[in-house]
């Protein structure tokens, strides 16, 4: 019987564990581009449907809001139902709110359509679940993280890009006033192509689909019983709500900055749109190593300590992130600010990474749960961070507080500590692996 993968053979489409691997990357990837694609052409379409500040703080925080949810739901649902159903649903009917954005005549019908494309912010849980229970201890750590960080990179990708969409689009002789919207068609084509790849190559487990390994009296790690009761269990786990606050002070931070970069680096420094979005993208594309590297280093640490070297790393990573905010927001020049911003943003990256590299040990009986929660806390801290702008009327400021919280909430990772016994249980699982 096929088994979880014990390597990660990156060159290699041959085997289930490594098409889901490159597959779970390149859907988290399109979703993630997709999903702030909008970010670095706020300028144009703010200018556009004449948008307040407040204004502003409200796409932001509904381009993230509606992810809690639906985080929250998809997790159970790759129990219930596999991660190759749920991540192919969510890619095709995901795309059609990015279709909508690019019809909007109105600031209502902008926000309406911003809060749907939230949802495809899900697709990060699916990602996790499916290499969680394609790859074997001492290596999920690794493939975790960087399927989740090659994906991140949209984020990146979609900054430096979008806005050398338009300039082509506008080359062809399209004014900008419709421009954006035939840029932010772009995106929406890539869901569909890819949900479609994804369900002609992926299977749920080394085994195969759940559908069939149920029908056939197979028993199914992770996912049991799925739904309600894969979420019941995670929700009565204290270590699950300690990595939601972990993680809603990495990612939330994350997707906080994707939605804001640009705009800062205009009216901070009166950078170009082209070159806010090249600084702003900067940021989003440390994902493609800096995750990674959060998670190998942690399965390299889980190796000589057992999961209290994990839990150790990440306590590091939120003070490095909690620090480097402070220095971002204090940046005098545009060179220094982007100095600050790489430095505390692999802090960041790699902290995410370093998250997701304990989440398949928490708690094996309900995998979906803990990482539909967990991922939720990412949005959670995201919309925190929009309404305490919105509060603070000051990106700057609101910058300030961060570094300080993200500071705080590295207690929590101090919390998650593990037992001598529950250590112990680990490295016999890892030897007989």
């Amino acid at each position: 019987m096929t088994s979880k993968a014990q390597r990660i053979k990156l060159f290699s489409f041959d085997t289930p564990q490594m098409r889901a691997f490159h597959m779970a990357w390149m859907a988290f990837f399109v979703c993630f581009f997709a999903w702030f694609a909008c970010a670095p052409l706020m300028p144009i379409i703010k200018g556009q449907f004449h948008l307040t500040v407040e204004q502003i703080a409200n796409i932001n925080i509904a381009a993230v809001a509606i992810t809690i949810a639906v985080r929250m739901v998809v997790g159970p649902m790759c129990d219930r139902f596999g991660p190759r159903k749920t991540h192919t649903g969510l890619l095709l009917l995901g795309a059609i709110p990015v279709f909508g954005v690019a019809s909007a005549q109105s600031y209502e019908g902008f926000l309406f359509f911003r809060t749907l494309i939230g949802a495809i912010g899900a697709s990060f849980v699916v990602t996790q679940y499916h290499t969680s229970v394609m790859f074997a201890p001492r290596v999920v750590g690794t493939a975790n993280a960087a399927t989740a960080g090659w994906g991140n990179a949209g984020g990146g990708v979609t900054q430096a890009t979008m806005p050398l969409i338009l300039a082509a689009i506008v080359m062809l002789g399209v004014d900008e006033a419709f421009g954006w919207r035939l840029a932010l068609v772009v995106p929406g084509v890539l869901m569909v192509i890819v949900g479609l790849l994804y369900w002609r190559f992926t299977q749920d487990c080394p085994q195969g689909n759940y559908a069939e390994l149920r029908a056939a009296g197979i028993e199914i790690e992770g996912g049991k019983k799925g739904g309600w009761d894969s979420f019941k269990l995670a929700a009565a786990n204290y270590r699950v709500w300690l990595l939601f606050v972990t993680y809603g002070a990495c990612f939330g931070v994350e997707l906080f900055i994707h939605n804001v970069a640009a705009v800062y680096y205009v009216d901070t420094f009166q950078l170009s749109l082209k070159e806010a979005g090249i600084a702003a993208g900067s940021f989003g594309l440390l994902a493609l190593f800096a995750r990674a590297l959060g998670g190998f280093v942690s399965d390299k640490v889980a190796l000589r300590n057992s999961l209290n070297g994990r839990v150790t790393l990440l306590f590091v990573l939120m003070l490095g992130e909690g620090a480097g905010l402070i220095w971002f927001a204090n940046a005098d020049n545009v060179v220094m600010a982007i100095v600050a911003m790489l430095a505390f943003g692999l802090c960041v990256h790699m902290a995410c990474g370093a998250t997701y590299a304990l989440v398949p040990f928490i708690d094996k009986r309900a995998l979906g749960g803990v990482t539909g929660i967990i991922g939720a806390g990412g949005n959670v801290g995201a919309v925190a961070a929009g309404f305490l702008m919105k509060g603070v009327g000051s990106t700057q400021q609101t910058l300030v507080i961060l570094g300080v919280l993200v500071t705080a909430s590295a207690l929590c990772a101090i919390a998650l500590r593990f037992s001598a016994s529950t250590n112990a249980e680990h490295a016999l699982a890892r030897a007989a692996a």
